[in-house]
């Protein structure tokens, strides 16, 4: 770039920075230059990592949503069941439905919970101290990443106040060089002036008035310069907080979204309330189980109830072993099957967002490979290299 070039070319203006827009999915790639191969292989690495933490949560997530559409597929099958089979498997779970009202209402004089926390908490038993564990885990992580978030905001807005003061800066240098030498040229011309209208000796004047212009002109192109060059770096710098932001973000909303899965899955506010109904179950379960060796007539019901559903199509008759409410009340079973469809609902959500997720990533790397049309073959290299390691082909 040429010397007036430097004084009189345009500079970008930088965009303003958005805070708490940490959800939206958008590939920002301000400041971002791709002529650079260390920044061009960041981005592009950056956008890979992106598809390969949606794919695994993609990969987690579809077994539990597999187990909820083949809970809800059960109901269905045994609502559709003809009126004869349907009579002998109401009466069997009236059976034990009858023996597991007599056991609660003796063991219900002194419960330590509410009966339906205790059941919601029976359904869940055996994934409970898992559950604990990934919401405690899941909150701290939620308040390290907002944290991080919050500080990566304050770091933007405060390159983005430098980016536009330097911005400024040029500008104002610009206009100084613009000055200096219009004062000179008009100097020049009062000189000349004076040499051919009033012959007049302007030779020291000729010289004072281009080494001050010259000297004036010279500071401010090395202001300029300088500023320049904080100006790159500044934008480097903004570019690589954006590019961090991109990353945290999918895991932010990840991360969010298991969250509130795990509330609706556990009908619970935080992990601490969760562990404390965990604990007084397993309390009121120790003292109610003294009880159930005497109520060994449920256990016969049960295998019986059991053994009729396993002759449909069920994925899972056992599940409904502890479910007879639910055969017999409809009431109850819509309750359940709105549950379950919520539970689905959080979780296509989660699926779609991962999806998503991945589309716009590749979507952003196809894109860059059209408008880079020079490092097309690099980028694609790259996506090619990923989509072999994921599938396990070297």
């Amino acid at each position: 770039m040429g010397f007036w070039e430097r004084i009189f070319g345009k500079t970008k203006k930088a965009q303003p920075v958005k805070a708490d827009d940490w959800e939206s999915l958008v590939f920002e790639h301000e400041g971002v230059d791709f002529r650079d191969e260390e920044q061009r292989s960041r981005y592009v690495m950056s956008c890979i990592e992106q598809i390969a933490c949606a794919d695994k949560e993609t990969e987690k997530l579809t077994g539990e949503y597999s187990l909820v559409t083949a809970y809800l597929s059960d109901m269905e099958e045994i609502e559709s069941l003809p009126e004869g089979e349907r009579q002998q498997l109401e009466q069997n779970a009236r059976m034990v439905h009858a023996l597991e009202q007599d056991r609660e209402h003796y063991l219900g004089r002194d419960n330590r919970m509410p009966e339906e926390d205790y059941q919601i908490m029976r359904k869940q038993e055996q994934t409970v101290e898992e559950g604990i564990e990934k919401l405690r885990g899941a909150e701290k992580y939620a308040a390290l990443v907002k944290q991080d978030l919050k500080k990566l905001d304050i770091e933007r807005q405060a390159h983005a106040f430098r980016i536009s003061e330097l911005e400024g800066m040029c500008a104002n240098y610009r206009g100084m060089a613009g000055i200096f030498m219009a004062a000179v040229v008009f100097c020049l011309l009062m000189l000349a002036v004076l040499q051919f209208g009033f012959r007049m000796d302007t030779t020291w004047g000729y010289f004072v008035a281009v080494l001050a212009g010259a000297i004036a002109v010279t500071v401010t192109y090395v202001k300029y310069m300088d500023s320049q060059k904080e100006l790159r770096k500044m934008q480097k710098a903004m570019s690589r907080l954006v590019q961090l932001q991109n990353k945290v973000k999918i895991r932010y909303v990840n991360n969010t979204n298991l969250m509130e899965y795990l509330r609706l899955k556990y009908h619970t506010n935080t992990s601490q309330e969760l562990e404390k109904k965990w604990e007084v179950y397993q309390q009121e379960r120790e003292e109610r189980s003294r009880f159930a060796e005497a109520e060994s007539k449920i256990a016969h019901y049960q295998e019986l109830l059991v053994s009729q559903l396993s002759r449909y199509h069920l994925r899972d008759p056992e599940r409904w072993r502890n479910q007879t409410k639910a055969l017999l009340d409809k009431r109850e079973m819509v309750e359940i099957r709105h549950d379950l469809i919520l539970r689905r609902q959080a979780l296509r959500k989660q699926l779609d967002y991962n999806k998503t997720a991945a589309t716009k990533a590749h979507e952003e790397l196809m894109a860059l490979a059209g408008d880079y049309p020079a490092y097309r073959t690099e980028i694609l290299g790259m996506v090619e290299k990923y989509q072999r390691e994921s599938v396990g082909i070297s």
